[in-house]
């Protein structure tokens, strides 16, 4: 179990390793009440029948001696019976339950239908997240290139990005479209997720006796593969459900997470969705990207003005830390712990003011590139697309276009080229790359009016 020290992103030293949340010995340093634990055990054999005592330990991931207590109450309450077992203890039991926990275990779900891990403290998710910030990750240049190795960009912009990075701080991306802003931010984001370490989420946390679920397996990618599918044979889970010291299975180990969402968020997508059938909610999106990236691409375009969005995140941003609130009223206080990533096409003035500009540290434009660096992209492009280079290609955009008032955009060499690779492709010719075909292709693709 975590310790109650109250850890704040301040003190956590950058570059140190998250410590692993270690499993807990008892009810209460699993930060759980017996009623709590009462409940949840009464629902979990109201849905799934008889079980083991060792599979009902694993699936509440916890340590069969914290479980112990709660089946002891229940047998005694003649809530539960023992209707078989072997020689290796209590572990081996089947649990069912009477006729008496039937009813009992209707109340529970009445009251709250979760059924699943058990949840941690939200003290202890606080920890942990603090533990584990963003500010906390190792950068320097040579694993930051690699993740950027894909990419053609000026040496000044990943001069830029670098320090964003270490500084866990937001990063403001702005420029005219077609110039690769959604993709650096993407390789930020796999930077992070390849080489900043590995972090725990929990599946679910405790805060005002309510149940808030943080795993989702949409957005967290599991180290060991799908955390619902890993394997073990019952001889090394009895060892684990048994053992001290070990990690503890409510949290799941993980990369660092990366969401990504555009002109679909809305307010109501960064408060908690609270179930009204189960009475149990989910956490936000950017709770779920606590230590790693949310990426809010085409910013300005949402649905909620910018001015809204922005006011939601002023003092987050600012104080690194959110209040959340439930359906009751009641509000409490999560870690605001990731690094924030704001792209647009739109001028930064025209969407927000001053006073919130102060509070995204890193402002980073990603201009039109000029010819040297489009014709690097467009060599990239076509050696990717198996296209033999054709100086002339480039010449012809140049002189029809770009210098005539037309701003090259890094897209266009992905555009264009891809629209030559399905000519060649349907007129059943090897794919090739000539002045000719740039001209077709152009035609189709650049509007003039």
């Amino acid at each position: 179990m975590i310790s109650n020290h109250k850890v704040s992103a301040v003190d956590w030293e950058p570059g140190a390793i998250p410590e692993a949340p270690t499993a807990p010995d008892s009810l209460q340093q699993a930060g759980l009440s017996l009623a709590f634990m009462n409940q949840l055990i009464l629902r979990t054999l109201y849905s799934r029948g008889v079980m083991l005592g060792l599979d009902l330990a694993r699936f509440l991931c916890l340590p069969f001696k914290v479980i112990e207590e709660s089946l002891r109450f229940l047998k005694d309450e003649k809530c539960i019976e023992v209707t078989g077992g072997d020689l290796i203890g209590r572990v081996s039991y089947r649990f069912t339950l009477t006729e008496l926990g039937r009813r009992r275990a209707q109340e529970a779900v009445k009251q709250c239908a979760y059924i699943g891990p058990a949840p941690v403290p939200l003290e202890d998710y606080v920890e942990q997240a603090y533990r584990q910030a963003v500010t906390g990750i190792s950068c320097s240049p040579e694993p930051l290139r690699a993740a950027f190795g894909h990419l053609v960009i000026k040496e000044e912009l990943f001069g830029a990005l670098g320090p964003a990075i270490v500084s866990g701080k937001s990063v403001f991306i702005y420029g005219p479209p077609g110039n690769g802003k959604t993709s650096v931010a993407r390789a930020i984001g796999e930077f992070m997720n390849g080489a900043g370490g590995e972090i725990y989420v929990p599946y679910a946390f405790l805060a005002e006796n309510s149940i808030i679920t943080v795993y989702d397996q949409s957005i967290h990618q599991t180290v060991d593969g799908d955390a619902s599918e890993r394997m073990e044979d019952n001889e090394a889970t009895i060892r684990r459900l048994l053992n001290t010291g070990t990690v503890d299975p409510r949290w799941v180990r993980i990369r660092r997470p990366v969401v990504v969402t555009g002109g679909e968020l809305t307010l109501s997508m960064l408060d908690l969705r609270y179930n009204a059938d189960a009475n149990f909610y989910q956490a936000p999106l950017h709770i779920k990207a606590n230590g790693g990236v949310f990426l809010i691409d085409d910013f300005g375009r949402q649905l909620c003005s910018p001015k809204e969005l922005l006011n939601r995140w002023i003092l987050p941003l600012e104080d690194r830390h959110d209040f959340l609130t439930l359906s009751s009223g009641k509000k409490f206080e999560v870690p605001f712990e990731q690094l924030i990533i704001f792209s647009t096409n739109l001028d930064p003035k025209d969407l927000v003011d001053d006073a919130f500009l102060r509070r995204i540290r890193h402002k980073v434009e990603i201009e039109a590139p000029g010819r040297d660096v489009y014709e690097r992209i467009f060599a990239m492009v076509a050696k990717r697309l198996g296209m033999p280079p054709c100086p002339e290609a480039v010449d012809y955009l140049y002189e029809r276009y770009y210098d005539r008032g037309r701003s090259p955009r890094a897209s266009d060499c992905r555009d264009l080229l891809e629209i030559i690779q399905a000519i060649c492709r349907f007129r059943r010719q090897p794919v090739q790359l000539t002045r000719d075909l740039m001209v077709e292709a152009a035609q189709s693709f650049i509007c003039e009016f």
